[in-house]
């Protein structure tokens, strides 16, 4: 039996504090608790690695928290520990999430040399202020002090976060960051607008008229979205730009149905037609896994009708978007309902077929979250049709 490939994901939930957005598991105050958290990790992977059997790793994203404040010895352990204990190929893309304040050029070259090859640097924005307000603790000039130690390290694949729509930032405020962020030489660029989470921090300020309006962001979005073609970054995800190669490897899996495992609090996994995640607490993580009680907090199987669901909500998100024969293959399911959704959104301008496959346009992009709800409850319909009956979960499950 061929052996199949998957990505791993390591979450390092600790942080020097946490920023005013954040509603990831992270946490700050918590550094007592680093050397627990990494055995338990280790020990996780030791456990669960007769799972990963017949898998080959192509993939290892070391996400957070923040990962370059964890310290690099603890990462380098974490992966050689992954090496050791599973099948991870030569070659395969290997991603370190930092924050510029906690990057060191010698930890820098520790970890290149032990194997990272990809380091994905939070810098939000070019504005100062902002980034203060924000709960940032690093600055601009950090930031491209940051890119210059990861070149000069030897990764050649650097990786800038952005934010737009940020409080008080304008138009001019996010071509200056994407016109410094282009010149610093990255390969790849994220294009984030801010999301206001209820339970952080910055949701007290949600209606400060300072914080620009969804018509401003859109203008911010569509922006960046032709200057980054200009400068040769394709867009291959709606928030992702990168230059030709230089796209993660890692996140495709996710948008594209690809089997990956998570070690760590709140680490997700999908494998087997299974979807699993990790309990998001620190405290509560390590306690699983030293007493050898359930390590998480979601377990479930993943129905038919609900991967045709991400198949639509993932693909749709992406440049490679959906097809009609690789839909009505895996699914068993017509794909006309959803062709004529499509040809529809054609006619405005905001969807197009390229070959046998349709995408969404930019500012088809701007409204995804309506188009493809609108696309998912004509899927749904199909569901409860006496004439189109879904396909039978039994069939599902000789795939496996």
């Amino acid at each position: 039996m061929p052996e199949k490939r998957i990505g791993v994901y390591i979450h390092i939930p600790f942080c020097a504090s946490r920023c005013q957005y954040c509603d990831f598991c992270s946490s700050s105050g918590k550094e007592a608790l680093i050397p627990k958290y990494q055995e338990a990790v280790l020990r996780h992977i030791r456990e669960f690695a007769p799972r990963l059997d017949g898998y080959l790793i192509d993939t290892v994203y070391f996400g957070g928290g923040t990962p370059s404040w964890y310290g690099a010895k603890n990462l380098v352990a974490i992966l050689d520990e992954l090496k050791k204990r599973c099948s991870v190929l030569i070659g395969s893309e290997i991603t370190l999430e930092a924050n510029p304040d906690s990057v060191a050029p010698k930890e820098l070259k520790l970890l290149r040399r032990e194997g990272f090859n990809r380091i994905s640097l939070g810098a939000q924005t070019a504005n100062n202020a902002i980034l203060k307000f924000l709960g940032r603790r690093h600055t601009w000039e950090q930031a491209e002090e940051a890119v210059r130690s990861s070149l000069e390290a030897g990764f050649d694949n650097v990786s800038l976060d952005l934010m737009y729509g940020l409080p008080a930032q304008s138009r001019e405020d996010w071509a200056v960051t994407l016109s410094r962020a282009v010149k610093l030489g990255c390969r790849h660029l994220s294009c984030y607008g801010l999301k206001i989470e209820e339970g952080t921090p910055l949701y007290r300020y949600r209606d400060m008229p300072s914080i620009p309006d969804e018509d401003m962001q859109a203008d911010m979005y569509l922006y960046a979205v032709d200057v980054l073609a200009a400068e040769g970054y394709i867009q291959y995800e709606i928030s992702n730009f990168a230059q030709k190669g230089y796209e993660s490897r890692h996140n495709l899996k996710y948008w594209t149905l690809e089997e990956y495992a998570g070690f760590g609090a709140s680490a997700a996994s999908l494998m087997g037609g299974r979807r699993f995640t990790c309990l998001p607490d620190i405290e509560r993580y390590i306690a699983a896994v030293e007493g050898g009680g359930s390590l998480f907090s979601e377990l479930e199987d993943v129905t038919v009708f609900e991967q045709a669901s991400e198949y639509i909500m993932l693909g749709m998100r992406t440049a490679r978007g959906i097809e009609a024969g690789e839909y009505e293959g895996r699914y068993q399911n017509s794909f006309r309902p959803l062709r004529d959704l499509l040809e529809s959104y054609a006619k405005l301008g905001l969807a197009r077929q390229v070959d046998t496959r349709w995408r969404l346009t930019p500012r088809g992009l701007l409204i995804s979250n309506r188009l493809i709800g609108e696309l998912l409850d004509a899927q749904a319909e199909q569901k409860f049709h006496v004439g189109m009956p879904w396909r039978k979960e039994e069939y599902y499950d000789t795939l496996y």
